[in-house]
């Protein structure tokens, strides 16, 4: 795979996690939402789940392959 030059998050279908600060969050190659309130977003990835925590928490947008989050971010904990 090294010899394709491939991004590493297509060849392992990793998610991939872009905080701004702690008011915005872009996640890429999720599979699914499992949970969503103002408190605590839970989304399914290839290999592993994410749990977003904070106050006031909002999906701005979603599309098959990325979601946008906002509000006050206070943790995200990868989980197996």
């Amino acid at each position: 795979m090294e010899t394709l030059e491939l991004p590493k998050d297509l060849m392992y279908g990793a998610v991939l996690v872009s905080i701004t600060g702690r008011q915005e969050m872009l996640v890429e190659n999720y599979r699914g939402i499992l949970e969503y309130n103002q408190t605590c977003i839970h989304l399914q990835a290839k290999n592993c789940r994410l749990l977003i925590q904070g106050k006031n928490l909002h999906i701005s947008y979603y599309t098959n392959e990325e979601m946008k989050i906002t509000g006050i971010i206070d943790s995200v904990m990868y989980e197996n």
